[in-house]
């Protein structure tokens, strides 16, 4: 769950492409979706990532439960291309002090 940029623990960046968890950037989903398609992908990732847990012990279940997580990830646009326009490059997964989130993320921490 995120919230925003005054909404701790999982904080929003001020231009919403990343939430933050523990210090790491995570890409947010491409908020032009529609609400059904969005709602429609949430329901398919989460039911892959039950096909991850329950695919325990059979590698060929795993690879396919993997494939559809990435799958609804790329489709939702937290993961594969961007979804924004201006060029920024993808911090996924970055710490946020490595990042030029840094200062804004330092101040937003010593406001909490």
């Amino acid at each position: 769950m995120t919230g925003n940029s005054s909404s701790l623990p999982y904080p929003d960046t001020p231009d919403g492409r990343y939430f933050i968890v523990r210090g790491r950037l995570w890409r947010k989903s491409n908020p032009v979706l529609g609400k059904q398609q969005r709602a429609r992908l949430v329901k398919e990732l989460m039911a892959a990532r039950r096909a991850v847990r329950d695919a325990h012990g059979d590698p060929a279940a795993m690879a396919e439960a993997r494939r559809r997580v990435d799958a609804a990830k790329v489709a939702l646009g937290e993961r594969g291309p961007v979804w924004w326009t201006d060029g920024a490059p993808d911090l996924n997964r970055h710490l946020v002090k490595n990042t030029h989130y840094a200062r804004w993320f330092e101040d937003l921490q010593d406001h909490a």
